[in-house]
């Protein structure tokens, strides 16, 4: 898990809001497919929510950063 966390502090912000479409888009596909006809592994939407809210966190945190240093 600490993984994650450290691959997204290496990212710029306008990489970060990319790879957040990405991950959105993936997660709307998932829910579509899972809706359609069961996913194998339900596990896999709980993933992605929990990378989007990493990535959303990760750009608060420099959006508040940044207005401290002001």
């Amino acid at each position: 898990m600490k993984k994650k966390g450290t691959e997204l502090k290496d990212l710029t912000v306008a990489e970060l809001s990319d790879k957040l479409k990405e991950e959105r888009s993936s997660l709307t596909k998932l829910r579509f497919a899972h809706t359609v006809s069961p996913i194998e592994s339900p596990v896999q939407l709980r993933t992605k929510r929990k990378e989007v809210a990493r990535i959303l966190t990760e750009l608060r945190k420099r959006e508040l950063v940044n207005t401290t240093k002001k």
